[in-house]
């Protein structure tokens, strides 16, 4: 990958890398540290992609999996996060922030289903590809997390 086109795709799926990590980690510092080693992972691949789509998966792939060792490293579970959610859910109405943090107070599973459904608009058939899982198992994952969401919701949003 030549500089250019490295620089392009930093351009290009950087933001989106970051919203993943953040979705993941639930904080900006690491968040920026997962887009950085996803990145890092970039330059340092040696094989050309098939397509554009094959690159945006296989960020989504890394960005996913670095977000996942840095909670499995022995260091990270012993330690605890001083501010579980840095972002003041001011900017947002009262309602949307309810939404927000009951999503990121679901399992990790789950989460990553609702994020890349409904913030990335991936199909279901993609979404099986980038996390290699059967549709089936992510239809299943979909409908226990809007199942989950409506349990912790109750209340908040009038749904008749």
């Amino acid at each position: 990958m030549s500089g250019e086109e490295y620089e392009n795709s930093v351009k290009q799926y950087a933001d989106m890398v970051f919203r993943i990590a953040l979705n993941e980690c639930k904080n900006q510092q690491d968040a920026e540290d997962m887009v950085q080693n996803t990145f890092l992972k970039l330059l340092q691949r040696k094989k050309a992609f098939d397509s554009e789509e094959h690159q945006k998966h296989w960020l989504i792939r890394v960005a996913l999996n670095e977000c996942h060792s840095l909670f499995t490293s022995p260091w990270r579970q012993r330690t605890q996060s001083l501010d579980a959610f840095p972002y003041s859910a001011g900017k947002m109405p009262p309602e949307q922030s309810d939404l927000y943090y009951a999503v990121m107070e679901l399992p990790a599973k789950y989460r990553h289903v609702v994020y890349l459904y409904y913030y990335e608009e991936y199909s279901i058939r993609e979404i099986a590809n980038i996390l290699k899982v059967k549709e089936s198992t992510l239809q299943t994952r979909l409908m226990r997390a809007r199942t989950l969401l409506k349990e912790k919701m109750k209340g908040v949003w009038r749904d008749e």
